[in-house]
């Protein structure tokens, strides 16, 4: 039966982390001080030049350059070091027309020098304006650094820290304020949800395990007729699945919120866990489970990046072929993150399919439910634990059927 062509892998999208800084250089990225600095100096040099055409002007129209002396030379002689006269007797017309030409010499040369000295004055004062005006830009927008540097440590699930700003009722003053507020009420929410899924996760197993403790016990009794034997075996199967579903939603629920406190995990030792508990699964289904896995500390959970290790290399085994299958997971260190990859021979995932893996319940040209391969959650989990330590998950069809997740993490 031929397969259809799978379509190019469109690239992943970039996404923006809003726990780190921007790394681009502070004199390129054009920021508001920036913006400002740059609308105060240019205003002001504006009007410098403004000003500095308007007294040349005047300047060059009270000394007339080019015009005639108010007075003639009649008879006489006259001696320069600048102006050169003629010297064999010249007529007095010669002799005026000499002077003139000295003169508006020297107003030329008087106005040039005056533009060159205010030109100077100019840069100078220019110079002066920028420095003055990033100064003042800087004051004026440092409560704006207070609040984007809080709603830094408020990503990192910190939601007891505030503004409070102090200095004028302005309008900074109003929106530090407003987000002291709207962190007093996501922090309430916060709370509230913590304490529910802590109320729910108490509510919800102990009636399942109480209905576990039941079916097995009424399985251990040998005068049992068969049917209730199949029936106790199907509720017990439910049961556990039920079980299942609640402890992921669960698990999908904490993990969807920041870390608060991390320790060195390496993801060699996490992947090496997530195997050997798979392993048994794969020689059932005759698949092979290779790779190297060189060390690769990371700063975050070590049970939550084993679930995402777990599910990845679960559901590799799981929706693998039914011959010649193999699974291969791999750790690596990068510059500036540690990299996760679990690649596996399967079926042909269309392109398009692939965001759809990533949504709770959903499976690949599957049912929403009544699978037999797990609740629909662990692609799920993986994104959220994974987006919980600051990485991203990326899956990627391979080339001849099956997926290649790679998971990327901070350092």
């Amino acid at each position: 039966m031929a397969t259809n062509p799978v379509p190019p892998s469109a690239p992943p999208k970039p996404t923006w982390d809003p726990r780190r800084p921007d790394q681009t250089l502070p004199w390129v990225r054009p920021t508001i001080r920036i913006r400002l600095t740059l609308l105060y100096g240019g205003m002001f040099l504006i009007a410098g030049i403004l000003l500095l055409s308007i007294i040349y002007l005047l300047a060059a129209q009270a000394l007339h350059v080019g015009s005639n002396l108010p007075f003639k030379i009649v008879s006489g002689s006259v001696s320069s070091d600048t102006c050169s006269f003629p010297n064999d007797r010249p007529t007095p017309d010669e002799f005026n027309a000499a002077i003139n030409s000295c003169v508006n010499h020297q107003r030329a040369q008087a106005l040039d020098d005056l533009l060159t000295r205010s030109l100077f004055a100019l840069v100078g004062l220019s110079i002066i304006a920028f420095a003055f005006g990033y100064a003042m830009a800087g004051r004026v927008l440092s409560p704006l650094g207070r609040i984007t540097r809080t709603a830094r440590r408020v990503v990192g699930s910190d939601l007891s820290r505030r503004i409070e700003l102090d200095g004028p009722d302005d309008e900074l003053k109003e929106l530090a304020d407003t987000f002291d507020e709207m962190l007093e009420r996501l922090e309430r929410a916060f709370t509230a949800q913590q304490r529910f899924v802590a109320n729910a996760s108490h509510e919800l197993r102990t009636p399942l395990a109480i209905n576990r403790t039941l079916l097995e016990v009424h399985l251990s009794d040998p005068g049992a007729p068969s049917e209730l034997q199949q029936l106790g075996k199907t509720l017990l199967a439910t049961n556990e699945r039920s079980e299942q579903l609640v402890e992921g939603l669960l698990l999908l629920a904490r993990s969807d919120n920041q870390l608060v406190e991390r320790k060195p995990v390496d993801l060699a030792e996490v992947a090496t866990r997530a195997v050997d508990q798979t392993l048994g699964e794969a020689q059932e289904k005759n698949v092979v489970i290779r790779g190297e896995r060189a060390p690769a500390v990371v700063q975050g959970n070590g049970v939550l990046l084993e679930r995402i290790a777990l599910n990845l290399v679960q559901n590799a085994v799981r929706y693998n072929v039914a011959e010649d299958g193999w699974v291969e997971v791999t750790t690596a260190l990068e510059p500036g993150q540690a990299v996760l990859v679990v690649s596996n021979t399967g079926p042909v995932v269309p392109a398009y399919e692939i965001d759809n893996l990533f949504e709770p319940f959903r499976r690949l040209r599957t049912e929403r439910t009544g699978s037999d391969k797990g609740v629909g959650l662990g692609l799920s989990i993986a994104r959220s634990v994974a987006r919980a330590h600051g990485g991203r998950i990326i899956a990627e069809p391979r080339e001849g059927g099956g997926l290649v997740m790679r998971v990327t993490l901070p350092v």
